[in-house]
């Protein structure tokens, strides 16, 4: 026998009716861009978070390229991020000629390190993006705290923790903005690529919105450097429709990973996830560390059980950031980085399937 690490067949059968409605009606309107549902998609994501203000993207990627252009970032200025992350988090920084700051991340969490910031400002620095990694929230209290001191933006990266809570707070409504992803693989996804930005302030939303149409403040009016970031009717119609079914969802994916907590107890080999007080966690990944990774997830696959590594570099590692990679080296990051590996999580996972990970783990573990 072998499962899945991931099979969206079994959300995609239990929407299809509202699924197949809402589409017609989009194609039989035929408004493709920037139609009606973007509209409804965007007021329905706003309410979802908390936040005043919700932007529709092409991607997660191009939500954090959307808010550094917006926050108007230029050649030269440092942008801190931390060092463990999916690469475009730091892209979008580099890709605009601005400088990736790279910070050590927290042993437990995964999650930047708050207290290894301070160290990085300089008179230069000019925002923070924070990464809420593998669906927990980072210490975005802590990290505002620091950028209101030294007059920074903060911008959280939540491409993994959309939904996920934070006191009485949902992720993206946290800081000044936040970005998030709705690539078919995460928590909340579309059926191709798509993102979204989230804002306080009218300012930055009337920004972001003329950032993602090529800088335009009226037809033909190009107020400032943008580019092409919508998002499609089409994928605003399925996130409108799966949106619906998402509290459901975060509730089967945190009690799946409560159980693999609670099977996993005493394994000593195994580390599992640690969240913080006052916070949840959607579980983008059910992340564990193991110290002989490459022996473990070859026994895993014999078992017939995939894995995945999220991620096998540091970003400051990867040959394209070598301009900015740290002197020294960023020891957490890089010992994570040889340790992590995801099992099988998902909403509409089958608890035989549970059951068969939580089997192959336990019996890989004491081989």
């Amino acid at each position: 026998m072998k499962i899945p690490y991931l099979d969206l067949t079994i959300q995609q059968k239990a929407i299809e009716p509202q699924l197949q409605d809402l589409m017609q009606k989009v194609l039989r309107g035929g408004q493709y861009i920037l139609g009606p549902e973007v509209v409804e998609c965007e007021k329905r994501l706003a309410e979802f978070t908390g936040a005043p203000y919700c932007l529709t993207a092409a991607s997660g990627t191009d939500a954090l390229l959307m808010g550094m252009l917006a926050r108007d970032v230029k050649p030269g200025d440092e942008i801190i991020v931390p060092a463990f992350s999916f690469f475009a988090t730091a892209e979008v920084i580099a890709l605009i000629g601005a400088v990736p700051v790279f910070v050590d991340i927290e042993a437990d969490t995964y999650n930047m390190d708050v207290s290894k910031i301070e160290a990085a400002i300089t008179p230069k620095t000019r925002g923070i993006v924070t990464v809420s990694l593998y669906g927990q929230v980072a210490d975005m209290h802590e990290v505002n705290q620091v950028a209101k001191k030294h007059n920074l933006f903060v911008v959280e990266d939540a491409a993994q923790s959309f939904g996920a809570m934070y006191g009485d707070k949902r992720s993206c409504n946290l800081s000044d903005m936040g970005g998030t992803s709705f690539f078919p693989a995460k928590p909340l996804g579309c059926y191709g690529d798509g993102g979204a930005i989230f804002c306080q302030t009218e300012d930055d939303y009337q920004a972001l919105t003329e950032v993602r149409v090529h800088g335009q403040s009226g037809r033909y009016h190009h107020t400032r450097i943008g580019y092409n970031g919508r998002l499609d009717t089409l994928q605003c119609a399925v996130l409108l429709v799966k949106l619906e079914r998402y509290p459901w969802e975060i509730e089967q994916r945190q009690r799946i990973a409560s159980l693999y907590n609670s099977e996993f107890k005493g394994i000593e080999s195994l580390q599992t996830p640690v969240l913080r007080e006052g916070r949840d966690s959607v579980y983008a990944q059910y992340t564990l560390r193991v110290k002989n990774r490459d022996q473990f997830q070859a026994s895993m696959a014999e078992a017939g059980v995939p894995t995945s590594i999220h991620y096998p570099k540091g970003m400051h590692q990867q040959p394209a950031m070598a301009p900015w990679a740290p002197v020294e080296p960023l020891t957490v990051t890089e010992t994570v980085c040889e340790e992590v590996i995801s099992l099988p999580l998902y909403a509409d996972m089958p608890e035989d399937d549970v059951a068969f990970v939580v089997d192959a783990v336990k019996k890989v573990s004491q081989a």
